[in-house]
């Protein structure tokens, strides 16, 4: 009798698991093991699978290794009106990621292209700072997916009606309805502009 391989009927039948299609393994780092599970997970849970085909093509740029780097964070504030007498007294250290990425497993950041999100502070180019964890909701600045493609708008959800708004007048709104391909891949919490 041989021994080993194949077995008929053995194993997870085909295109069975979360996502209803076939599946391969793969070795992951221990240390990135959970970033993995949650960025996983939060395809699993979606409804739209156009979410995770989209999540293929945004493309990762950099590391996903964590960094700390404290910088000295000082007590006074800068005036934009009239000037203050200098202060040099330290309140404390600031860590960037800290500071802007409280949830770094949902988190992406991806560039803002055109104007049409000026008067929210948006310029073409900025870094958005996406948190995936966010359940979007009414007046949100959100990441969507709309017919396939990326957009960044505000979010205005009112019972059924749901729209995504340009924060420029010379821009279209543009009316969700139900023949749609729609999805919300995540929530922007704060923008890096560059002078």
């Amino acid at each position: 009798m041989a021994r080993g391989g194949a077995r008929p009927g053995a194993g997870r039948k085909t295109n069975s698991g979360p996502f209803g299609e076939q599946t391969v393994a793969r070795r992951i780092p221990l240390s990135l093991l959970k970033d993995v599970e949650e960025y996983i997970g939060s395809f699993k849970d979606s409804k739209n699978k156009q979410h995770f085909k989209i999540g293929h093509n945004l493309k990762q740029l950099g590391s996903m290794q964590a960094s700390n780097l404290n910088l000295p964070l000082y007590e006074s504030r800068v005036a934009a009106g009239y000037p203050s007498p200098a202060d040099d007294r330290l309140e404390a250290s600031l860590d960037l990621n800290q500071h802007l990425i409280p949830h770094p497993s949902s988190t992406f950041f991806v560039r803002a292209s055109g104007n049409s999100m000026i008067n929210a502070g948006i310029n073409d180019n900025d870094i958005l700072v996406v948190d995936r964890s966010i359940e979007p909701k009414h007046g949100d600045i959100v990441i969507a997916a709309l017919n396939g493609e990326l957009t960044v708008k505000r979010l205005h959800s009112k019972g059924k009606e749901v729209a995504l708004l340009a924060e420029n007048p010379e821009y279209p709104a543009f009316e969700v309805r139900e023949e749609n391909d729609f999805f919300i891949l995540g929530v922007v919490t704060s923008v890096i502009h560059q002078y």
